[in-house]
């Protein structure tokens, strides 16, 4: 059984110990710009700031700029420098750490950290195991098959959406007894409170540059709009040249900039009078609610995990995927219509911030890693 770290000294009133502190490792699979590295770094300084825990963050890849947030923030982290994406080394590093900082909780994020921490459970029978599962993507298969295979080794699963629920229980064969329903949050009082938006034509995307994210569609949207609209993409991945060659393309090099990585969504925001996301599917789709705390109306397609997070006509606009003419005429009726824009941005902050403020969503986080005493 590791063993667990009390605080230093003794109660002064009371003369006895003080509370037992859980040690929690948080492990995800890169600490690069991302959804889910976001929402490892916000846990992660809430529980460094909180006396009932002591945390660590641990990832499989090389170190990222998110690590030097945590860094920065005061959270010690480990990168365990996998040198491809199956590294025997990696679970002897991760064994060895877990041992070394008396880790008593787990908590794995994404399908290669989940399986990591699954091989390392076989060795530390003490330790609790969560896992985390992000995403409703149905490609590669293969993941949900592992998945199936590795779940066993978690006492609770947490996933950010119903349609992620329903997805680890169809494709991994979960039982709903097991899921966990903590939505991905934001702090709204990073974001001001009052924002000139919408007086013109700016539309943006912020995340990875994926395939399932379908940029290719927002641009082509872009085309079919007049000179007056722009479309600024912040993010960079494996689609990059792909989707500059599709702005070439269409004449677009003036109105359509890939930007690259931006630290914070906040700076890309501040310029933004629509954020667009126009994926295939999205376990949540985090910007959104960025974007909505913000006070940047939002569209989205009609996928899962966006229409868990955006009410069509209320929070913000759902059209159907893999249409671009959907997303231009969608983008035309935000921007020309102030009313519907006024109602979407009260509708969005509104629905943030009764469901989606980390205020809310940490005390879920805090209660499961508290667990069992």
């Amino acid at each position: 059984m590791v063993s667990l770290t009390t605080r230093a000294g003794f109660d002064g009133n009371s003369g006895k110990l003080p509370p037992v502190q859980r040690r929690i490792l948080l492990l995800i699979t890169d600490l690069r710009i991302g959804g889910t590295p976001t929402v490892v770094r916000e846990l992660a300084v809430r529980l460094h700031g909180d006396p009932d825990f002591h945390v660590h963050v641990a990832c499989l890849d090389r170190w990222g700029p998110v690590a030097d947030q945590l860094r920065n923030g005061g959270v010690p982290v480990t990168t365990l420098n996998a040198c491809c994406s199956v590294d025997p080394r990696v679970l002897a590093k991760l064994v060895w750490l877990i041992r070394q900082e008396e880790i008593d909780t787990v908590f794995s994020f994404l399908i290669h950290a989940n399986a990591v921490a699954a091989l390392a459970s076989l060795v530390l029978p003490g330790v609790r195991f969560l896992q985390s599962i992000q995403t409703t993507q149905p490609n590669p298969p293969w993941h949900w098959r592992l998945q199936n295979v590795i779940q066993h080794a978690a006492e609770k699963i947490v996933v950010p959406s119903p349609s992620v629920q329903d997805a680890a229980i169809r494709w991994a064969g979960v039982t709903p007894a097991k899921l966990v329903i903590i939505p991905n949050a934001v702090r709204i009082q990073d974001f001001p409170s009052e924002r000139r938006g919408g007086e013109g034509q700016r539309v943006a995307f912020i995340g990875r540059l994926d395939p399932i994210k379908r940029i290719g569609d927002l641009v082509a949207a872009v085309s079919l709009l007049n000179a007056n609209f722009t479309l600024d993409i912040w993010g960079e991945g494996s689609r990059r040249g792909e989707i500059q060659s599709t702005i070439n393309r269409l004449g677009l090099q003036d109105r359509a900039i890939l930007h690259g990585a931006v630290a914070g969504s906040a700076q890309a925001l501040e310029k933004a009078d629509v954020l667009v996301l126009p994926s295939d599917a999205e376990g949540f789709g985090l910007v959104l609610i960025e974007a909505m705390a913000a006070g940047v109306p939002v569209i989205g397609t009609n996928v899962p995990g966006i229409r868990d997070v955006i009410e069509d006509g209320i929070s913000g606009l759902l059209v159907p995927a893999r249409n671009p003419r959907a997303l231009a005429n969608a983008i035309v009726r935000v921007l020309s219509d102030a009313p519907l824009r006024e109602k979407l941005i009260a509708g969005g902050r509104d629905r943030v911030r009764r469901l989606y403020d980390w205020a809310i969503c940490y005390d879920k986080y805090r209660q499961l890693l508290l667990g069992p005493r």
